[in-house]
């Protein structure tokens, strides 16, 4: 990496001073606090798995709730916080959500090499809370995407340092909570790790036998959830889906040709995440760019697809910011950012229920910039190092901070 005065890498990794950190602490308390005062129970998203967690417990079917989208497993993961009244949810949620959320950015910057105590580690979770609207309403929903947020550069962490079948199991875990990063999987496929894959399947696969066992209806994820997936009937959640599946049949294409168009935008993703395994050039942006290249690919042609999933994704890419050759150096990124400034009025897209509209060209500008990037490759210097960390193949142990 370049580190002359031009060059603002080598600021970004040098220490963070105290009045940046203490920004940082307070925009993330506000939010929080936000959150707490203005949402019942913790959030609607988190309502949604508490509530089916309670409807076990009276011994119900948490799958009679049709916006309940998750495993079996799911359910008895919730249980503690069905047992917990919604005074004590009303606080814990949100704070919850956003350390997890912080910690999400630190495995991220951790597995670019980037000191915890850097000017990009304060000024860019700073950044990705005031200036990047989903983060806020991930923490107002209190949605399950955040353990998806959380456990994919934890994986990839992982797998940097060679612990492959850790990966797995992170990954696998999340999976149980909510099957959000299932697309990881072929990163496994790419590397050949056929533990870690073993790892990633099975760890959900028992987790959700054995809770189902326990389950009115074991197979209510089958019969009930997946058919609602696959066709997407909810008029009410289609509103605020991102895919071009969804967004696309709003402006008169017909709903089969859209479909078809995401899917094929999708293949075209994965396709591009596997040429960029492929150029195994050294350092960390292999795995960042191959990893949120193909979790962009599904949230092309998933259903649903909400906003807040690009938080699974842009804290990889944005890390990467120190390196010259990096995603997040390219001026397409930054574009693809613009619509999610919070506060900023877009003409005719004022309504909520039209922000699907710019959370679509955010996902489809942040997958075409990522899928160019695996195929024409970094530019001058990509894949350097920060100042004072020096390369390491991915299957070598990290040097500790």
């Amino acid at each position: 990496m370049r580190t002359g005065k031009s060059d603002i890498s080598g600021w970004l990794v040098r220490p963070a001073g105290g009045h940046l950190w203490a920004v940082l602490v307070t925009v993330l308390a506000a939010l929080a606090a936000h959150a707490a005062r203005t949402v019942p129970g913790g959030g609607m998203d988190n309502a949604i798995v508490v509530r089916a967690a309670r409807t076990w417990l009276a011994g119900g079917s948490p799958y009679d709730d049709p916006h309940f989208l998750y495993l079996p497993s799911a359910v008895l993961a919730a249980v503690p916080q069905a047992l917990l009244p919604g005074a004590v949810l009303r606080v814990l949620v949100p704070c919850a959500v956003t350390v997890l959320l912080a910690l999400a950015w630190a495995c991220a910057l951790l597995l670019h090499r980037v000191p915890l105590g850097s000017r990009l580690a304060a000024l860019g979770l700073t950044g990705l809370a005031l200036g990047f609207a989903p983060f806020g309403h991930l923490v107002l929903l209190g949605n399950w995407t955040v353990t998806a947020t959380v456990a994919l550069p934890l994986a990839l962490l992982l797998a940097s340092r060679g612990r492959w079948t850790g990966a797995g199991a992170v990954i696998g875990a999340a999976v149980a909570l909510k099957p959000l990063l299932a697309p990881v999987v072929l990163l496994f496929l790419f590397a050949g790790r056929r533990r870690a894959l073993a790892a990633a399947v099975l760890v959900p696969a028992l987790a959700s036998g054995a809770a189902a066992l326990a389950m009115p209806d074991p197979a209510g994820f089958f019969t009930r959830t997946l058919p609602f997936l696959l066709h997407g009937d909810d008029g009410f959640v289609r509103l605020y889906e991102a895919s071009p599946a969804a967004v696309l049949p709003r402006l008169g294409v017909p709903p089969a040709l859209a479909q078809g168009l995401a899917a094929v935008a999708a293949c075209a993703g994965v396709l591009c995440a596997y040429r960029r395994w492929r150029r195994a050039d050294p350092g960390p942006l292999r795995l960042a760019e191959t990893g949120a290249g193909l979790m962009l690919s599904a949230f092309l042609v998933s259903r649903p697809s909400y906003d807040h999933y690009l938080l699974v994704a842009l804290p990889l890419l944005l890390a990467g910011l120190p390196y010259a050759g990096s995603v997040a150096r390219g001026v397409w990124f930054w574009i693809a950012l613009v619509p999610q400034v919070p506060g900023l009025t877009w003409p005719w897209l004022e309504s909520e229920r039209r922000r699907a509209f710019r959370d679509a060209f955010t996902l489809c500008v942040l997958a075409v910039t990522v899928a160019r990037q695996a195929l024409t490759g970094p530019g001058d210097g990509g894949g350097r190092v920060p100042p004072g960390r020096a390369a390491e193949p991915e299957r070598a142990p990290a040097a500790p901070f």
